[in-house]
């Protein structure tokens, strides 16, 4: 039997661990499963072509999560970034989508650590930011949404300010199926949507289900902050060794 993506046995139970563990981390932080699933996949495959399936992923999952975090979400913080995220997001995934393998490799492991290594640095916000500051932190996030990597640049932005943890992980989540659900009508008109796409999904659901359960259990008895941190160093990680791939 042929698996999806031509992936080996091996690499397919790899990846799927990889689905259940960012579940994980979803359902407890409200970010880093699409980056970790895509800086995973980098070290397997194209990277591109999983982009669609964790898109979709990102959205099953919130209808798990939405019923208990609707009363947290920050809407007026999300609006103006998700209209900067709208401008921005065609053009990058249609960049993404002409690339070759290993320059896609290279340029979401690149962007995946950056962005890791700005959540690490402790950077802090000086000021408030208004709704212009908010559309643009959305045209960053629709950049790397190219990669279904869009949550990282506002994890960054609201990491950096004092923002309750029960409400960050409502926006975060509430956020990331916004903009995938702008991302995912581009993504299929660049044919990027596959039948293999549809496969990865469909088999991961179980995965996400479980996954998404047991983090937002653990977020009840848990530090949300330490959590994050253990979640950006494995993401620098895995980018690390992405970017190690490619140049050698």
């Amino acid at each position: 039997m042929t698996l999806p993506l031509g992936l080996a046995p091996w690499a397919a139970g790899a990846l799927g661990l990889a689905f259940l563990a960012a579940a994980f981390v979803r359902g407890y932080s409200g970010f880093g499963f699409s980056a970790l699933v895509v800086a995973f996949s980098a070290l397997l495959t194209n990277p591109v072509l999983l982009v669609p399936v964790v898109i979709l992923c990102e959205i099953a999952m919130t209808a798990v999560q939405s019923r208990g975090i609707r009363a947290q979400i920050d809407w007026r913080r999300i609006w103006p970034m998700l209209a900067g995220a709208a401008v921005a997001m065609p053009v990058s995934v249609t960049l993404l989508a002409r690339v070759g393998e290993e320059p896609a490799r290279l340029a979401i492991s690149a962007l995946i650590l950056a962005m890791s290594l700005v959540l690490l640095s402790g950077w802090t916000l000086r000021r408030p930011f208004g709704a212009a500051g908010h559309g643009a932190v959305g045209v960053a996030s629709g950049v790397a949404n190219g990669a279904a990597v869009g949550g990282l640049p506002v994890a960054a932005f609201m990491a950096a300010q004092p923002i309750p943890a029960p409400v960050f992980r409502a926006t975060m989540v509430a956020y990331l199926t916004a903009i995938d659900l702008v991302a995912l009508p581009v993504m299929w008109a660049n044919g990027l949507v596959t039948r293999d796409t549809l496969t990865i999904f469909v088999a991961a659901l179980p995965l996400l289900a479980l996954g998404v359960w047991l983090g937002g259990r653990r977020f009840l008895a848990a530090s949300p902050q330490d959590f994050r941190r253990a979640t950006i160093l494995l993401l620098t990680a895995l980018a690390t060794l992405g970017l190690a791939r490619s140049v050698m």
